[in-house]
C-alpha cells in the first residue's frame, strides 16, 4: 500500500490536532487562489460551475460560500484537489446558518459532503484566477 500523500497526511494531522487549514498549507502541496466548485439546485435541477476566489464570499441560491484554501498535489503525485470551505445558508430576517466547514475533495465528494435538502456543492478543481 502506498503511503498517504501530503494533503492526506496534513489533513490527518489537522483532524487529530484541530490545528486548522493553515497547517495543511504547509504540506508541500501547491496552493491556488480560486476553488472551482459545482453546485446543484435540487429543486430546479440547475447545475452551475462556481468560481470561488479564496477569501471572498460567493453566492449560489441561498448559500454563501467562502473558500479558505484550495490545494492540489504536485504534478508528479496522484491527482487530487481539495478546498477548505465555509458554507452558510442566508435567509431574510434571520441570522446566517452554518451548514459546512471543512475540507472537500474532488476525488471523493462523499467523504466530506455538505448535507442540505435543496443544494449540493462539490469541488472540481483549484486554479489561479485570471489576471486582469
Amino acid at each position: 500500500m502506498k503511503a498517504a500523500g501530503p494533503i492526506l497526511a496534513a489533513l490527518m494531522v489537522v483532524g487529530l490536532s484541530g490545528i486548522g487549514w493553515a497547517q495543511a498549507a504547509e504540506s508541500g502541496d501547491l496552493s491556488f487562489d480560486t476553488a472551482i466548485l459545482q453546485g446543484l439546485d435540487k429543486v430546479s435541477a440547475r447545475v452551475v460551475t462556481i468560481e470561488v476566489p479564496v477569501g471572498k464570499p460567493v453566492h449560489f441560491g441561498a448559500l454563501e460560500i467562502v473558500a479558505r484554501a484550495c490545494m492540489k498535489r504536485r504534478p508528479e503525485d496522484q491527482p487530487e484537489s481539495a478546498a477548505f470551505l465555509d458554507i452558510w445558508e442566508l435567509r431574510p430576517d434571520q441570522p446566517a446558518t452554518g451548514l459546512f466547514r471543512g475540507w472537500m475533495f474532488a476525488s471523493s465528494p462523499a467523504l466530506s459532503a455538505m448535507e442540505h435538502p435543496v443544494y449540493d456543492i462539490w469541488v472540481l478543481d483549484c486554479r489561479n484566477g485570471k489576471s486582469h
